[in-house]
């Protein structure tokens, strides 16, 4: 029986390992399949004080935020200077290309940069969509209204969405973040370690749809303050989003995605000391995977390389999902419940019925 549509994610999402160079840079992508990216998020992994950069191709891609931090977007003119049909190019900013520095690029592909209007929430959004993999960037401009579910912003995709990541462009304001995890009343942060936490507000105690999510409060829903979401649901062998809970020994918790991950971010629901963890299967080819990136408040950290730490903090990438092998509280504190986010590298079964293999 087949399991999924897309036999191969490098056509939707990739990652990029290059070293800076000061100069302008040309970044190739390697996948299977060619990719232009829509959605960049790119980290020194070198620099302890550098931050996490986000790109869009819905606005100028020189115009950039820093998921590490409250701050409102930016132009850099020499951050990504253009997007290719199978990568990037950098300009000589040191965030995104300072010397003798590598980086990671993770990238995502909605629509080659192509928007679209979108009425079926109360304020008209501007989206780009890939339907096949639930993706979609939404720009929308807050009318101020808070404190019901009247509110409504369209997000393009064909079925509810299973996260939602919300910044204001336009002022200093947390990254927000709704889980399918969290009921209709539940708020995280990228940009903080705090546990989850109750506002009835923020979604107007709505669950999104298959067609509009609701902004309920300021943080979301500013007069006249321009916003970008990035909605995503899972789908089956390439993306998947959801949650488990910690058994506290090394021998740790089977998460089951139905694919090989390329990519994997957690979060300790139930911690305010917990930072998301970044882990995936470009900076580790092979098992175990152990090189972190975090997304701290005040810088985004340098990379963390789980051999030299004082107690292993690996896990392993497998053909159907994530198997945790280690205490490492970030990861598996016993009966701590952890929310991911997760990509594909392949998919457990492709269309044709052929299975992938473990690394």
């Amino acid at each position: 029986m087949a399991y999924t549509n897309i036999d191969d994610p490098s056509a939707h999402f990739q990652i990029a390992l290059y070293a800076g160079t000061g100069s302008e840079l040309v970044i190739t992508n390697n996948g299977n399949s060619n990719l232009q990216p829509d959605f960049l998020w790119i980290k020194s992994r070198t620099e302890a004080d550098a931050n996490h950069h986000t790109h869009n191709t819905n606005v100028a891609t020189t115009r950039t935020l820093f998921v590490n931090k409250t701050d409102y977007e930016e132009t850099q003119s020499q951050s990504v200077k253009s997007v290719q049909s199978n990568g990037f190019t950098l300009g000589t900013w040191a965030g995104n290309n300072k010397v003798s520095n590598n980086f990671v690029a993770w990238q995502w592909k909605a629509n080659g940069g192509t928007t679209a209007s979108n009425t079926s929430g109360s304020i008209t959004s501007t989206v780009q969509v890939n339907t096949d993999a639930g993706f979609s960037i939404v720009n929308y401009t807050g009318n101020g209204t808070v404190g019901n579910s009247s509110t409504t912003i369209g997000h393009g995709l064909s079925q509810r969405p299973d996260a939602i990541i919300i910044k204001d462009r336009d002022s200093l304001s947390n990254w927000s973040l709704w889980h399918t995890y969290f009921g209709a009343n539940k708020i995280q942060f990228l940009n903080q370690r705090l546990a989850i936490a109750t506002d009835n507000d923020v979604w107007a105690n709505t669950l999104p749809t298959s067609s509009v999510f609701c902004v309920g409060n300021s943080a979301v829903n500013t007069n006249n303050n321009n916003y970008v979401a990035y909605c995503f649901h899972n789908v089956q062998g390439y993306s998947k989003f959801g949650s488990y809970i910690g058994n506290g020994f090394a021998n740790g918790p089977f998460i089951y995605t139905g694919f090989k991950p390329a990519y994997f971010i957690v979060k300790d629901t139930g911690s305010s000391g917990s930072s998301w963890r970044i882990l995936d299967g470009a900076r580790n080819p092979f098992n175990f995977t152990d090189l972190l990136l975090a997304l701290q408040e005040v810088n985004g950290g340098a990379e963390l390389d789980g051999s030299s730490h004082s107690s292993n903090i690996g896990v392993d990438f497998v053909s159907n999902g994530i198997k945790i092998r280690t205490a490492y509280p970030q990861y598996n504190f016993s009966g701590r419940t952890y929310i991911y986010m997760a990509f594909a590298e392949n998919p457990f079964v492709t269309s044709t019925g052929i299975p992938t293999t473990a690394r």
